[in-house]
């Protein structure tokens, strides 16, 4: 117990020991030199770790779409193929539509091939259940000339989706006109892909190049389609969903002309491709009516459609001090990182460990401090062999000779 309590009153103090070896000293250069490219190079040169980052960016966008297209015998404008038509960032261009005119509240024979039946009995698995277009009843009526279907209660007629239809093959010529605008708090910084230089002239002729034409903010449907590395008349048959991604990267130590944007484009809904159900996008709206006598109808338009989301993201860097000196201090502390790995080396795996081990680790007791003072006054110094020489730095040993 009283060897326990004497080891825990301890104190262990830093002595310093030069070795003089070509492998432990390279071993400890490159370590070293390793760790100061490292922060050099990756923390301060690339990563800016000396800046002070907001990533909290602030962002508005307005989108507007322009052209005409042929659907169905049937020139559409943008106030038709656009939804919603409040210019936001996420919006759809309606490419392929079919339409089922005049629905009244009624009961009428359901469409899709499983309500087929023979007879009523046939139609009470139905029950409480909802069907693709209204709510089943216990009937089975005719649906046409050939065959039978159960009663919906619901719209009517009921829809029939799967009629053949052409896409607007104009769409890919159709305009997307983007307006946006950025605003990072913490530094009070503004900037938009807008110019407040460019001209009315210059909007009306540019198109949007990712090289030449940056700043220009109008982009044709098809161009982002290709940027998107996708196929315009398969999405514009099936549908599906675009991303168009703006970033704001802005070290604002530089030039605030050297913020610019950068765009990037890809398909959203990429695995909807892989599946055999629910391909694409679509969905589905009705525009209502009132007969002279009061009775609502409506006609119900199923539409596919390219959806296009606009994604804003970024963050800006400027110099401050606090970071500096942290990533400064933490440099500095990490190149004792050299040190560490070349002790458990040295002490460990190398020719000589236990010599090391002796020179680097020395006991000292109240006892032996008192037995020296009384009789020299002194501290007596251990007596060097013919390898072991005195270091010029005040307090260190010198181990081994260079080869």
């Amino acid at each position: 117990m009283w060897s326990y309590i004497t080891n825990f009153f301890t104190y262990e103090t830093t002595k310093s020991v030069v070795v003089k070896s070509w492998t432990i000293g390279i071993i400890n250069r490159v370590v070293q030199l390793l760790i100061i490219i490292y922060f050099i190079g990756w923390v301060f040169i690339h990563e800016k770790a000396y800046q002070v980052r907001d990533t909290a960016i602030e962002s508005s966008v307005m989108t507007k779409v322009k052209g005409f297209g042929l659907a169905n015998n049937r020139v559409m404008d943008v106030a038709e193929y656009v939804t919603p038509s409040q210019g936001a960032s996420v919006f759809c261009i309606i490419t392929k539509v079919i339409t089922t005119e005049k629905q009244m509240q009624g009961k009428c024979p359901e469409s899709e091939k499983k309500f087929i039946c023979t007879h009523d009995e046939n139609c009470t698995r139905f029950l409480n259940k909802p069907g693709a277009n209204g709510i089943p009843t216990e009937k089975c009526v005719p649906f046409n000339d050939t065959h039978r279907t159960c009663e919906i209660r619901g719209w009517c007629p009921a829809e029939i989706d799967d009629v053949k239809t052409y896409p607007m093959m104009e769409v890919e010529n159709f305009t997307i006109f983007i307006k946006n605008s950025i605003r990072f708090p913490l530094f009070n910084f503004t900037k938009g892909n807008f110019l407040s230089t460019i001209t009315p002239e210059y909007i009306n002729t540019c198109n949007f190049d990712q090289v030449n034409n940056i700043y220009c903010p109008i982009f044709k449907v098809g161009d982002i389609i290709r940027y998107a590395q996708q196929n315009f008349t398969k999405l514009a048959r099936k549908g599906g969903v675009i991303g168009i991604k703006i970033g704001w990267l802005c070290d604002l130590d530089k030039s605030e002309d050297e913020c610019n944007p950068s765009y990037s484009f890809t398909r959203l809904d990429a695995m909807s491709e892989m599946n055999h159900v629910s391909v694409g996008y679509n969905f589905r709206y009705a525009k209502y009516y009132k007969m002279d006598n009061g009775t609502d109808y409506r006609t119900l338009v199923k539409a596919t459609a390219i959806r296009f989301d606009v994604l804003v993201n970024g963050n800006a860097g400027k110099f401050y001090m606090i970071p500096t000196l942290i990533n400064m201090v933490a440099a500095f502390t990490s190149v004792g990182v050299g040190t560490v790995l070349c002790d458990i080396i040295l002490l460990n795996f190398l020719n000589g460990a236990e010599q090391y081990k002796a020179k680097k680790f020395e006991e000292v007791s109240d006892s032996q401090i008192k037995r020296s003072s009384s009789s020299n006054g002194l501290y007596r110094s251990r007596e060097l062999n013919s390898v072991d020489k005195r270091s010029n730095d005040s307090g260190a040993f010198s181990i081994g000779q260079y080869g």
